[in-house]
């Protein structure tokens, strides 16, 4: 899995932080063996229960993930490439666990067409109906987290161990000039890696879920988030000159579609 390599080393796919005392939300990083398919695993979770349902808002970030209910593992479920922002209510208490897997990984781990996972959730069951059972088997309720990264862990290496995957470098290649550019580039003219037009649409839509077009304009509002910028920051530098954007009006309005708020609200 080393071909994959260059995509940790180049993309860091960010998540908006949660904030309250009422509800944490953390990280754990993947086993060596997987790190180049595995972003992270992660947890959402209330300390206590909530007066009102949680609004739970999901960037664009470019991954497939596959997420289950910690207290009902049978409810497993995979999300897939998403366009633009997604909120959903996830009601006054919970606690939800998943696998963030790279640009990719997904498709080339399990040979799911992740065009068929874009802009929605699925019951894992009716995608990976082994996957859904062994999280539904080997998941309890009284898993620590640190328990059941290790259990996902040792899956992941397991399968990867277990199948041999199958590269198109054409695709790595024009998936490299993407992240090396902040996903500002004319993708028709720069991705000059041995595919047509048309090879190139129908392979970043199996493998990423949406058009070369469309991921690189995430990947460059992902850039902008792991700038880290301020309000005045952005008002100062005004960094999305440097991905592309002719004035501001443009990069608020991609950036609203991306988050679900503005940057003003988003960098407080």
């Amino acid at each position: 899995m080393n071909e994959l390599k260059s995509i940790r080393d180049h993309y860091k796919p960010i998540q908006p932080t949660v904030s309250g005392s009422e509800i944490s939300y953390q990280e754990s990083q993947p086993n060596k063996e997987i790190e180049n398919v595995v972003y992270c695993f992660w947890q959402l979770k209330t300390q206590a229960p909530l007066n009102k349902d949680y609004n739970y808002r999901v960037v664009s970030d470019g991954c497939i993930d596959i997420f289950f209910d910690h207290k009902q593992p049978i409810d497993n479920f995979v999300m897939g490439f998403c366009r633009k922002y997604t909120q959903f209510p996830i009601g006054k208490e919970f606690d939800y666990i998943g696998v963030r897997f790279l640009p990719s990984a997904f498709p080339l781990l399990f040979g799911v067409n992740a065009k068929t996972l874009s802009n929605q959730s699925q019951d894992l069951n009716k995608i990976l109906p082994d996957f859904s059972n062994f999280i539904n088997s080997k998941i309890k309720a009284a898993d620590s987290f640190a328990t059941i990264t290790k259990t996902l862990n040792e899956k992941i290496i397991g399968f990867t161990k277990r199948n041999t995957i199958h590269y198109d470098h054409r695709f790595l290649n024009a998936l490299n000039l993407i992240f090396q550019k902040n996903g500002h580039l004319d993708t028709e003219k720069d991705l000059n890696t041995g595919l047509s037009p048309r090879q190139l649409r129908r392979i970043f839509n199996f493998y990423i879920g949406t058009t070369a077009k469309s991921f690189s304009n995430v990947v460059r509002f992902q850039h902008i988030l792991n700038v880290k910028p301020s309000k005045q920051s952005l008002r100062e530098n005004k960094i999305y000159f440097e991905v592309g954007f002719f004035d501001q009006a443009h990069f608020i309005k991609n950036f609203k579609t991306y988050y679900g708020v503005t940057p003003s609200e988003a960098f407080r």
